[in-house]
């Protein structure tokens, strides 16, 4: 187990879990915190043994309560308190924003274990997660307009593309928290689990992914869903898939997948995902802050 400040992360059998970890603060979001998830990404992400990353929170009362309305230290809670004379000056940038930009550049499946109460900031990184679970006791709560700002995180991206624009904008233009049966119906978790169960069932997903996938298949196919999805054609999909379909099935995974179909036996994937991407990985070219 690696060892943070403010969170634990954990690496058995190809899984990373990432634990947020200020159970005394309900697992309130700070910059170091981002700053820790973000250092933890990096480490999983060049690390090929880890297949999936599942995040959760420490305790049973909450994934995280949202930003801490209480810094040590003191100072604003949502941005930094210097002036700029240019709002494309890095200072103004969303700490929430920094960390699902980052989450969105992952090569591993991430997997949500939401715990409890996922209010705010709490709520809004779990968008850049791709698959979400949720205990019976899960809050969830896009209450931006409660506190007089707005929406952070890249939701205005994210969430309108899990749940759709109109169930997006209900949640936010109304503020409230809801529970876990609401954010199922809405889209926005897949399944719902007794407390006690929620991180077996995140592992049990975890562990269909670990065994069974090539991870150099799972990578592409998550920056294409993510990355194509809101192309302006299908034809922009078109090309990319047909490149990465020439490419990948003349590769030792595609060989391997084929192979232990057709022997009957569970499949050995040699593929790395930091030497095997196809050459034209990654495709697109990053925009930067202005």
């Amino acid at each position: 187990m690696s060892l943070y400040d403010q969170i634990l992360v954990e690496k058995a059998d190809g899984i990373a879990t990432i634990t947020l970890n200020r159970p005394e603060k309900m697992n309130a979001y700070t910059r170091h915190m981002q700053g820790e998830i973000v250092s933890a990404m990096d480490d999983i992400d060049a690390d090929d043994s880890v297949r999936a990353v599942i995040f959760t929170g420490s305790g049973d009362r909450a994934f995280c309560a949202g930003a801490d309305l209480t810094p040590e230290g003191g100072g604003l809670v949502f941005s930094d308190p210097k002036d700029v004379e240019d709002l494309s000056d890095p200072t103004v940038r969303d700490g929430g924003g920094k960390l699902n930009l980052r989450l969105f550049q992952s090569t591993k499946p991430l997997i949500s274990a939401c715990n409890g109460v996922a209010v705010g900031v709490g709520a809004t990184m779990q968008l850049a997660m791709d698959i979400r679970l949720a205990s019976e006791n899960a809050r969830y709560g896009f209450v931006f307009a409660r506190r007089g700002i707005v929406p952070e995180a890249c939701s205005s991206w994210f969430l309108p593309k899990i749940v759709g624009i109109s169930q997006a904008l209900e949640w936010c233009y109304t503020g409230r928290v809801f529970d876990a049966e609401e954010a199922k119906a809405g889209g926005l978790v897949r399944s719902i689990h007794p407390q006690a169960e929620l991180m077996e069932a995140a592992r049990g997903l975890a562990r269909e992914i670990a065994d069974n996938t090539s991870a150099v298949s799972v990578a592409m196919t998550r920056a294409m869903m993510w990355r194509l999805s809101n192309t302006e054609h299908p034809m922009m999909a078109h090309r990319v898939d047909s490149k990465a379909i020439y490419t990948l099935s003349r590769g030792k995974d595609a060989q391997e997948g084929i192979a232990s179909f057709l022997e009957k036996r569970p499949p050995s994937y040699p593929g790395k995902v930091s030497e095997d991407m196809p050459e034209f990985f990654p495709w697109w070219e990053e925009p930067e802050y202005r």
